[in-house]
């Protein structure tokens, strides 16, 4: 394996250390969008290119609500004077085909699988919205204005004979010979009332000049989805050294010494990464630049030719930068992964992005999926310690409304570390287990309602009852600990580990040798947060080569700390990471994490 390392970070690396200075326009139509879980107003927005606003116009009520199955209207924007309008959005209806399709808006099927990465035969179903781009007229979206042949035709020379072979159709057969499809069956008649079966011999014939073009014949049988979808795919191709770019402030010759640790030690878990996949033949460049926080040095560094060739970057800190980055990974088809940001816009129209940071709405979603599907039945009680904490309202408020819907039973109790255990013993059902729920993250919180709960657990102890909390919990774990074990505790993450794990013991203690220093104590640890990102894209592309993205789920990895489940965003966009974690501190002192897939 080689580590090219670009002269834009000054490192020293040694066996045993690392050292380092690390208006609201208006709509002429609308189309139909169908909510899917986690999507918000504002992640909807950016998907079709319009505003909240006009959204809300379109749809009163939805600024205060929308549910997942919800049908929205969307602006659908027209083409006008002064405007360029490259694309467009369809809604598949019932009864509809991609051959249909692409003879509605003269753009070829190759054309609409290109703007819709996410599209396959088993997904195009009716109320899925795709991308339709900006096209010409092809042999394939010729409209028939008869569907008979033309009269008196001039016999017909005959080049050769094609013996049909498996999976083509008359397209394909058109394009490989470079005769329009309406000329093949023109030589063929049969094929308007006969399927296209392998073995048949059919005449190819030599192309017309446009000046002797007859009228136009729609085939009998149209190219199925199936046969379409599979004309568009690309072979799969291996790739022998993986180009992989790191883009990261590392701040070298700054003040800010956080951001240098943070970033310099998410730079050692890549390398520990990169040389425990070297002991397995995977071969990676690794180019490794500082982009100083500024979009000056990023735009300096994107000019460099060498950037054009990489098969990924991981990258993208803050916004202005990420834009930078995603632009240039559009415009150049390269795969980048933003490591740290819950807020990329981009994600939701650039197919080439990797969002690893779970936004808020994605990641609430699933939490409350997972709650549903894991306390089903139980007495849910909300605790409100009074202090004007307002953190976790939003998860409050949809989690309260999941509960509705699933018809649990819940309630909301005032609570102060005054609180007489009788209050809560009061709001509990003997009969059915209780789980309790802060409505403050804060540690603050937890020193409040701890010493009522306490008393409740130690005075009954045959009531079964939990503690349901937040992902910044496991930073008060050395606080709390016992508390969080003897309450039975759960709490949702998108990244956990216990370093007490043999995989975490055998990184800690890697990570030592290499860099003689322990990771800081910080939640994530970014040590474990790059060794994770990079064995996981690493490994997928020496797996799946160019067809990454279409074997997410069969990457044989087993992360340390962060749980990879990407998920497309729409057909025409990037990729969100959904993934979310249960950790349960049980009354028995075992500490599990519960994965849900």
């Amino acid at each position: 394996m080689k580590f090219i390392h670009t002269i834009c970070l000054s490192l020293i690396l040694s066996a045993s250390s690392f050292y380092t200075g690390i208006s609201a326009q208006t709509a002429d139509s609308y189309f139909l969008h169908t909510v899917s879980k986690g999507q918000s107003l504002y992640s909807i927005a950016n998907m079709y290119d319009t505003t909240v606003d006009e959204i809300v116009r379109l749809n009163p009520g939805s600024d205060s609500q929308i549910n997942t199955g919800q049908t929205l209207k969307i602006p659908q924007k027209q083409k006008t004077a002064g405007t360029d309008r490259s694309k467009s959005f369809h809604t598949i209806q019932p009864g509809e085909t991609l051959y249909q399709l692409t003879v509605k808006y003269k753009v070829s099927a190759k054309d609409i699988c290109a703007a819709n990465p996410g599209l396959s035969a088993s997904n195009f179903k009716i109320g899925q919205v795709i991308v339709i781009p900006a096209g010409s007229p092809t042999t394939e979206t010729a409209q028939a204005s008869s569907e008979q042949p033309a009269t008196n035709k001039k016999e017909q020379s005959w080049k050769e004979m094609h013996k049909v072979e498996r999976k083509e159709t008359i397209f394909s057969i058109s394009q490989e010979y470079g005769i329009t499809q309406e000329e093949l069956i023109a030589a063929n008649p049969e094929l308007r009332t006969q399927k296209l079966k392998k073995g048949m011999f059919l005449f190819i014939p030599y192309p017309k000049a446009e000046t002797q073009a007859e009228t136009p014949v729609t085939p009998a049988t149209a190219p199925t989805n199936e046969e379409l979808f599979s004309e568009s795919q690309f072979e799969r191709k291996s790739i022998h050294t993986i180009k992989a770019a790191l883009l990261l402030p590392f701040m070298i010759g700054t003040d800010n010494k956080d951001e240098q640790q943070r970033m310099t030690e998410y730079y050692e878990g890549v390398l520990l990464a990169l040389n425990e996949l070297k002991a397995q033949n995977v071969s990676v460049d690794l180019y490794t630049y500082d982009t100083k926080g500024n979009t000056a040095t990023l735009n300096t560094i994107l000019n460099k030719g060498e950037l054009k060739n990489m098969d990924i970057i991981i990258g993208g800190v803050r916004s202005a930068n990420i834009k930078l980055l995603a632009d240039y990974a559009a415009k150049n088809n390269i795969r980048l992964v933003v490591p740290f940001a819950n807020k990329v816009d981009q994600v939701f129209n650039n197919p080439n992005i990797y969002q690893v940071n779970t936004p808020q709405s994605y990641l609430y979603s699933e939490a409350y999926e997972h709650f549903i599907r894991k306390f089903k039945g139980m007495n849910v009680i909300f605790l409100d310690t009074n202090n004007g904490d307002k953190d976790k309202n939003e998860f409050i408020s949809g989690l309260k409304k999941e509960l509705k819907d699933n018809r649990f039973t819940y309630s909301q109790v005032n609570i102060n570390t005054q609180t007489p255990p009788e209050k809560l013993i009061a709001a509990m059902d003997t009969l059915s287990e209780s789980i309790f729920i802060p409505v403050s993250g804060k540690n603050s919180a937890l020193a409040q309602i701890f010493p009522t709960l306490l008393q409740v657990r130690r005075s009954h102890p045959n009531i079964q009852m939990h503690l349901f909390g937040y992902p910044e919990w496991q930073t008060y774990t050395q606080e709390y600990l016992s508390n969080f074990y003897e309450l039975d505790t759960y709490f949702y993450s998108s990244f956990y580990t216990n370093n007490l794990f043999p995989a975490a013991v055998q990184f800690s203690k890697n990570y030592r040798n290499w860099y003689g220093k322990e990771m800081a104590n910080s939640y994530p640890k970014y040590g474990m947060l790059g060794y994770d990102t990079a064995y996981f894209f690493l490994k997928g592309l020496a797996q799946q080569g160019n067809k990454l993205e279409d074997n997410l789920d069969r990457i044989s990895v087993t992360p340390i700390q962060t749980g990879f489940k990407f998920q497309r965003v729409n057909n025409w966009g990037g990729f969100i990471n959904q993934k979310v974690f249960f950790v349960h501190f049980t009354k028995d002192y075992e500490l599990i994490k519960m994965d849900f897939e």
